[in-house]
Parts: C-alpha cells; sequence; structure tokens
C-alpha cells in the first residue's frame, strides 16, 4: 500500500522493495511475496532512470521466483511484466553485470508457458540475440539466453519465423565458442533442436550446423541430456534434408553413425536417449543411399540391442 501510493517518488520505491527484500529469508512470508511481483514491475517501469532500483529489483524477483521453483510455484507473469522485463532489458543493454541477473531472470519466468507466451508477444527475441552477439564470452548470459530462445521457440504457434531464422547463427555462435563447456553446450543444443522443429535452419546451414552438433556430442558425451537433445536436433536436420543425413556419415572426424553406438552404449539403460536415437535413425534411413550406408556400418545390431533393452517401451 505503502509503495501503490506513492508510484512516483523514486526513494519511497526504493524503501520499499527493500524492506520486502528483508521477508526473502522468512518462509512464511513467500506467499505474500509472491503477491508483489507486479508491484516490484511496476516500480522498475515508472522508475526508468534508476540503475540501483533496477539491480534490487530484479534481485528480489529472482529471490521469489527461485523460491516458487524450489516449491513447485509456476507463476504465469502477464504481459505487462514481460513488457516491463523487455523495457529494463534495452536500457540496460550496455551493462553486463546486470544483464546477467537480468537474463537469469528472463530463463526463470520463461519456465511457466504463459509467461514465455507474453515474451513472445512483447518481442524480446531480437534484444536477446543482440546481447549474445554483444557478450558471447559471458558464460551465464549465453546459458540463460539460449534457455529464454529454447521456451520460446519451442511454441507450435510462434509467428515471426524470420526472427527465429536469424537466431540460428547466433545459437550456433554460441556452441561453437562454448564447446567444452557442457553447460552452455546443452542449452545451445536445446535451442537449435527447438529451431530446426520450427523449420529455421536455412538450406546452406544444414551441413555445418550438423556438423557442429556432433562436435558438441563429441566434447560432452557423459552429458545424457545434451546427448538426447542433440540427437532430436539432428534428427529434425534429417527430416528437412538429406545433407544432414550425408554430414552424418561423411563428418571429417568420424562417423556419426559409431558416435551414435558409443554414445548408446555409454548410456546404456537411458530410455530417453534410445528413444531419440532411434528416431535419429528412422529419419535417416527415408534416405535410400543414407540406409545402404547405415547397413554396411550394422545399424541393425544397434536396434536389435535397443529392442531387447527396451522390449516393452
Amino acid at each position: 500500500d505503502f509503495m501503490q501510493a506513492s508510484w512516483d517518488i523514486e526513494e519511497v520505491q526504493a524503501k520499499g522493495i527493500q524492506h520486502l527484500a528483508s521477508f526473502v529469508k522468512d518462509k512464511s512470508a513467500f506467499p505474500c511475496l509472491l503477491k508483489c511481483t507486479e508491484v516490484i514491475t511496476r516500480a522498475m517501469r515508472t522508475h526508468t532512470g534508476s540503475l540501483e532500483l533496477h539491480v534490487e529489483g530484479c534481485t528480489l524477483l529472482l529471490e521469489i521466483l527461485s523460491q516458487a521453483l524450489e516449491q513447485g510455484v509456476m507463476m504465469a507473469l502477464d504481459e505487462c511484466v514481460a513488457s516491463c522485463l523487455l523495457h529494463t532489458v534495452r536500457k540496460h543493454s550496455e551493462n553486463e553485470e546486470f544483464l546477467s541477473s537480468l537474463c537469469t531472470l528472463l530463463m526463470m519466468v520463461s519456465a511457466s508457458e504463459v509467461a514465455a507466451e507474453n515474451l513472445r508477444k512483447v518481442g524480446i527475441i531480437p534484444d536477446l540475440l543482440s546481447i549474445l552477439r554483444r557478450f558471447l564470452h559471458n558464460d551465464k548470459i549465453c546459458f540463460s539466453c539460449c534457455a529464454v530462445l529454447w521456451s520460446l521457440a519451442v511454441s507450435e504457434n510462434y509467428g515471426d519465423q524470420a526472427v527465429l531464422e536469424s537466431a540460428v547463427p547466433v545459437i550456433s555462435a554460441v556452441l561453437q565458442k562454448h564447446l567444452q563447456n557442457g553447460v552452455i553446450a546443452e542449452s545451445a543444443c536445446s535451442a537449435l533442436w527447438a529451431l530446426s522443429l520450427q523449420g529455421c535452419v536455412a538450406d546452406s546451414d544444414y551441413e555445418p550446423t550438423a556438423a557442429l552438433l556432433l562436435d558438441a556430442l563429441r566434447m560432452n558425451p557423459e552429458r545424457v541430456v545434451l546427448v538426447k537433445n542433440g540427437c532430436l536436433a539432428l534428427a529434425s536436420l534429417v527430416r528437412l534434408s538429406e545433407t544432414a543425413a550425408l554430414a552424418i556419415l561423411l563428418d571429417s572426424k568420424g562417423s556419426g553413425m559409431e558416435l551414435i553406438k558409443d554414445e548408446y552404449h555409454l548410456h546404456f539403460g537411458e530410455p530417453g536417449l534410445a528413444e531419440a536415437l532411434c528416431l535419429l535413425m528412422n529419419e535417416m534411413v527415408q534416405y535410400d543411399e543414407v540406409m545402404l550406408d547405415m547397413r554396411s556400418q550394422k545399424m541393425e545390431k544397434l536396434l536389435s540391442e535397443i529392442k531387447l533393452q527396451f522390449p516393452f517401451s
């Protein structure tokens, strides 16, 4: 009430946010704090020139959202809040330290389908791509932005295809830069999977994107989610073009089929990965030349192993 009575007074909003933040560690205050997100974002939106108020507001929202996720509470923030977050991103587009926190906040927000839809509506993707281009070296920003892009691109009804297509080279650059960082590579592979599902990969990018995904699998064989999502992304590419299938077979660093065998045996017993591998192989055998090559590499043996391992799936 104190904050709502004096929207135009910056000091009142700052003090209000600081006081609310003092309740964060009190678990019993959590239900009340959940109701304060719109008050916090309105304070941020009203006082666009105050970096300190934005930093404190963002930090408090992160705390509230973290607790919400821990307790399994999904916060479906409305379009007004999404618009405020976009405005804050644009206002501080050069402030790397603040953007690190802000992108983490966006990642948490986008976990809700409703909130992700609202972020799509306000048009945040070009801003995320701009941030990635500028701060490609920043691990935290790259991880968060790729996760947000995955949440936004995975929607079946995303309207602006050109925007999504422009994301592919940026995400590929992130993956190339951070191939050895399993956490970021996993996030980037997931984003590329979502984009390839939407048919956003250009014809000229089928081969390099497939090669890049294979590199990610080779560099991070122990990360089962990365391997699974990488295989799903490859399956989507192969569905679109035989070029991607041939790129997997003829990769300069070694046969993609041998890599698939190795990954399956490394994660023997993981049904999600086995399913992704079967989906990829099913797409590849749609092409006669590719199927002949797979036979010569004795892929039937691997399929028989999977069938024995998961007879009821």
